[in-house]
């Protein structure tokens, strides 16, 4: 509802319940993180992503971007969110508030999954899976193209214009990587047909753009919810349709275009050969 329609029901202004709104957005985000599971549900992660034939993979990174009225960005100025979604589409981790003139690599490098990653070591530090070629495959999160390739980040293989050199394992690869990172793309698109305020058509306003993180980490936290408790989109036909709509209005960002880290390109390769024999 919009905040004159907020502000009757409550007897406030419309100003009022414009900050009683943003006020309950960042008490949500502030203290119902558990329901991010990464950190607390990482067994239940991980059996999900083996039904896909990836094994010890703790979800699939990606990002959506929110328009924004700001000169200094430029007239198709946005905010990136970078979330790691489940095999049920459910949001491990949410990272909100990047400026779209910001190079991927770097808003990945500055969000706290990297942080616990690289730096304290708390997430993606348990025991290696051993596939039936006997080559270990450490804990690992697939990531989109923009990415960089890393231990524990699996992008696609890129070949511009060299579509017919992939092989059997690297096209087995793509394919099972391009099907889970839809996951994300479904993410977004129910989450913003959920929530309409998130709809790709709206642009923030500038004076609210300092709210927009806890807004989009709230409804994050809220689509959790009713995602573990199997709740239906209202109106399933016309939500489908709008999570399709919303898929539709989504831009790629430039692939990472520096040099893989060679252990990375040796799991990579590995679990590529081990997807080619599955299939």
């Amino acid at each position: 509802a919009p905040y004159p329609a907020v502000s009757r029901r409550f007897a406030i202004s419309p100003a009022d319940a414009c900050r009683a709104f943003f006020a309950v957005c960042k008490a949500l985000a502030d203290n119902l993180g558990h329901l991010f599971e990464l950190r607390t549900d990482s067994e239940r992660v991980v059996v999900g992503f083996g039904f896909s034939s990836l094994p010890n993979c703790f979800g699939v990174l990606g990002f959506t971007r929110f328009k924004i009225d700001d000169s200094l960005l430029g007239e198709n100025g946005a905010l990136i969110v970078q979330a790691l979604v489940d095999s049920e589409g459910r949001f491990l981790d949410v990272s909100a508030g990047w400026p779209s003139t910001m190079k991927p690599e770097i808003f990945l490098r500055e969000s706290k999954l990297y942080r616990e990653v690289e730096q304290s070591k708390e997430l993606l530090n348990g025991p290696s899976y051993n596939l039936s070629e006997g080559c270990l495959i450490p804990q690992y999160i697939l990531g989109d193209s923009c990415f960089p390739l890393l231990p524990w980040l699996l992008t696609p293989y890129n070949r511009v214009n060299e579509e017919d050199s992939f092989g059997s394992a690297e096209r087995a690869f793509n394919c099972v990587h391009g099907n889970a990172m839809e996951l994300v793309g479904d993410a977004f698109g129910r989450l913003r047909a959920r929530w309409r305020l998130l709809a790709a058509s709206r642009k923030w306003k500038q004076e609210c753009v300092e709210h927009l993180p806890f807004v989009v980490v709230a409804c994050c936290l809220l689509h959790n919810f009713v995602v573990k408790f199997n709740e239906a989109m209202p109106d399933e036909g016309v939500s489908k349709w709008c999570v399709e709509k919303e898929k539709e209005k989504e831009e790629e960002l430039p692939a990472f275009d520096g040099v893989g880290d060679e252990s990375a390109v040796r799991v990579r390769d590995a679990l590529a050969l081990h997807l080619s024999r599955l299939s």
